[in-house]
């Protein structure tokens, strides 16, 4: 019987409802006590005085390029990176070489997390065969083969036939199609947030109605059609017209990234790459209204959109490199120091929506300490503070634009299903 105690933390978590110091007990992988006390002869002790003992972190948004693109990531080095973050739970896209739009795509990624990940990892799959916007995929066999909803992810789906078909399918399901919303008509050719600045840096830019115009059309079919969730909101706009959607009883729930509340588009004024990401970093006042939407729950999750780059695709000229951050290691630390030591979330509100969020959106048994559930724990020094270093990260690829910021919180420990996977801040080999 294999035991292991986490004793004197603070343990957070909103499924609960609990926020106080508690020790947390773990038999054969399970959460077995949550107590102000615990004594259990024989396990091994984890001192979490002064730390946050949180329930495993859920991304709902990421890539791991498996398969076909192992230079940018692997599925053993992205569960490394997810695992250095604090997600214990990682869903991948679709949008694979080739992709994951069948139920062998799904199958072989299932299997291949379970030899090499760290993590939990859960494919979403393809709305449509070969991500083209026209023929739905096998959804139903890919459900039962383990992908947990439908994204077409990095294309929008343009034809509205195809969209509410996709909505009408999935809803038999009981799951949501994942919407990348962007009008290609609008948005064609663009690299940056179309605005004063662009045109000073003579960049070709994507208005901001390009993500909007797709968020309005998605939004009135799923008021007639389906479930919904829209991916990377970005734009002041696509918040309010969400936030109208919900006062409305629309079935449509939403994430947005931490570059979204802690980057403007002054990141692309040296022509950073590494800042180019779709939807374009948009202005000040849509950072204010992402914040504000986080704040009132018409933002229900916060995601990474981890998109993993080689330096191939991105030390190119400005309009020629890939779109796309990697986001994984440095996304709870944007969160406490962006979002908690700022005070416009508490603590309990920012780690709802890195957990039991995006834990019913998909309708996983994750993100809760639960007496009975896996042991998907991550104990946090929320005071820690520490300087982003790509050369350090777990991922393959490096590109992100932190590089040097100054952060507070410091993932110590991950603990999935039991067992410890990051220890003193480190991988364990």
């Amino acid at each position: 019987m294999a035991k292991l105690l986490i004793k004197n933390g603070r343990v957070v978590d909103p499924a609960s409802n609990l926020d106080g110091q508690r020790d947390v007990l773990i038999v054969d992988g399970k959460i077995k006590t949550i107590k102000s006390q615990v004594m259990s002869r024989g396990a091994r002790v984890i001192e979490a005085k002064g730390m946050l003992v949180l329930p495993g972190l859920i991304d709902m948004h990421a890539h791991l390029r498996d398969p076909g693109r192992p230079d940018k990531e692997t599925i053993a080095s992205g569960t490394r990176a997810a695992a250095m973050g604090g997600f214990t739970t990682i869903c991948c896209m679709a949008n694979t070489e080739p992709p994951i739009d069948n139920a062998a795509v799904v199958k072989y990624v299932k299997n291949k997390a379970e030899i090499e990940g760290v993590v939990n990892v859960l494919p979403i799959a393809a709305v449509t065969k070969g991500l083209k916007g026209e023929a739905l995929a096998e959804m139903g066999m890919m459900l039962k083969e383990g992908a947990v909803a439908f994204s077409d992810d990095g294309q929008p789906i343009m034809r509205a036939d195809v969209m509410r078909r996709a909505l009408e399918y999935a809803r038999q399901f009981k799951v949501p199609i994942i919407s990348h919303c962007e009008d290609k008509a609008l948005s064609h050719g663009g690299s940056m947030n179309e605005s004063a600045l662009s045109t000073a840096l003579g960049l070709p830019g994507i208005p901001a109605l390009a993500e909007e115009n797709m968020v309005a059309r998605d939004i009135a079919l799923a008021r007639e059609f389906g479930r919904l969730h829209i991916a990377h909101v970005s734009s002041a706009k696509s918040v309010d017209l969400i936030r109208q959607a919900k006062k409305k009883k629309i079935d449509v729930t939403c994430e947005t990234c931490p570059h979204y509340f802690s980057l403007t588009e002054e990141a692309v004024k040296g022509y950073d790459t590494n800042a180019k990401v779709n939807p374009p970093l948009k202005s000040r006042t849509d950072v204010k209204a992402i914040i504000k939407g986080l704040k009132d729950g018409t933002i229900d999750v916060i995601a990474t959109d981890h998109a993993p780059h080689n330096i191939e695709e991105k030390e190119l000229e400005f309009n020629s490199a890939a779109f796309g951050l990697v986001g994984l290691e440095t996304a709870l630390a944007l969160v406490i120091t962006y979002l908690v030591d700022t005070k416009e979330l508490t603590l309990k509100k920012a780690i709802e929506k890195l957990t039991t969020s995006p834990a019913k959106i998909l309708g996983l048994n994750k993100g809760a300490l639960k007496i009975g559930a896996d042991a998907d724990l991550v104990i946090v020094d929320p005071k820690a503070g520490w300087t982003v270093d790509p050369s350090q990260f777990a991922s393959k690829s490096k590109n992100s634009p932190f590089n040097g910021w100054k952060l507070k919180g410091k993932v110590l420990c991950t603990i999935v299903s039991g067992k410890v996977v990051v220890r003193d801040g480190k991988v364990c080999s």
